[in-house]
C-alpha cells in the first residue's frame, strides 16, 4: 500500500475561503513557513468581465498577527493554467518576471479577468527575510464585477512528517 502524500509530502492550509473578489479586497491569512522547505500559493478563480484583472500581492510577516508586515518580492516566475471554461485538457504555462511582490494580470495580458484560472506561485522559506516567519498573498478588489476566488496553500518539504492528525497547525 502506497504512503499518502498528506504528511509525508505537503500540507494545506487556507489563504481565503471562495469569495466574490469584486467585494473588496481580499487579505490572505498567514501560513508558518519555518516548518516547511516553502510552499505553492494557489489562486483559484472564475472567470470575470474585461478589465477587473486580479492583481496578486505576496507578504511577509514576523508574527501570526499584528508585528511588522513587508512586501516579499520573490515572485521570478509562476504557473498558470487558464481557460474560459477549466475542464482538465489545459497546459501549464510557466510566465517569468523580474523578481517582485506583485502579479498583475496574471497569465495572457489583457485576458485573465475573463477566463477561468489556477495560478501557482512557488515560494522558497529561504526567500523571507531575517525574522519573517509568515507569509500571505492578499488579491485586490477585482472591480466591478463578480469575479469568484480562492487562495490555498501548499506546503512542501516538510521539516517533521507527520499523519495528517498530528500535523501543526500552519499558523502556530
Amino acid at each position: 500500500m502506497a504512503q499518502e502524500g498528506l504528511g509525508r509530502l505537503f500540507d494545506l492550509s487556507i489563504g481565503f475561503a471562495p469569495v466574490d473578489m469584486q467585494t473588496a479586497a481580499n487579505t490572505g491569512k498567514r501560513i508558518n513557513l519555518r516548518m516547511y522547505g516553502g510552499i505553492e500559493v494557489v489562486l483559484f478563480k472564475g472567470a470575470g468581465t474585461a478589465g477587473d484583472d486580479p492583481v496578486l500581492t505576496l507578504k511577509q510577516h514576523t508574527a501570526s498577527s499584528s508585528g511588522t508586515t513587508a512586501n516579499l518580492a520573490a515572485i521570478d516566475h509562476y504557473y498558470v493554467k487558464s481557460e474560459q471554461t477549466l475542464d482538465g485538457d489545459e497546459q501549464w504555462s510557466r510566465i517569468a518576471q523580474t523578481a517582485a511582490a506583485t502579479i498583475t494580470d496574471p497569465g495572457a495580458a489583457g485576458t485573465s479577468a475573463e477566463e477561468q484560472q489556477i495560478v501557482v506561485i512557488p515560494v522558497n522559506a529561504t526567500a523571507l527575510a531575517d525574522g519573517y516567519d509568515y507569509i500571505s498573498l492578499d488579491v485586490a478588489d477585482v472591480g466591478g464585477n463578480a469575479q469568484l476566488g480562492c487562495v490555498l496553500y501548499v506546503a512542501r518539504d516538510l521539516a517533521a512528517q507527520r499523519a495528517p492528525s498530528n500535523l501543526v497547525a500552519p499558523l502556530s
